[in-house]
């Protein structure tokens, strides 16, 4: 299984990017850490490469890392990007949240 990003998200990740300056080599970085209502928070950065051990996924022509700890938690979800009146922000659809917190911010497993 992998990690997806729907053509909206990485549409505004690659537009980051640009603004960032950032190479060839350059991907969204995506993880989990402790944290949160629900126990995990996500976190996600843009980097210039990925890190050694790091799983990496292509994606809507985008370059996904992710570390193995967060991949466990990971594993199957997609990335998306909300523009709706009440909220304009990345959405993350994770089959391995057993419960989300109210912003949906944070997960737990």
């Amino acid at each position: 299984m992998s990690i997806s990003v729907t053509e909206i998200a990485a549409r505004e990740v690659r537009r980051a990017m640009e603004q960032k300056n950032l190479g060839a080599e350059s991907g969204l970085r995506l993880g989990v850490k402790g944290g949160g209502c629900s126990g995990f928070s996500y976190v996600m950065n843009l980097e210039p490469r990925p890190a050694r051990g790091d799983e990496i996924f292509e994606s809507a022509g985008l370059r996904v890392f992710v570390d193995p700890k967060s991949y466990l938690y990971l594993e199957g979800t997609e990335v998306d990007f909300s523009e709706d009146l009440s909220h304009r922000g990345f959405v993350f659809k994770n089959p391995s949240s057993s419960g989300t917190c109210g912003c949906g911010a944070s997960f737990s497993a």
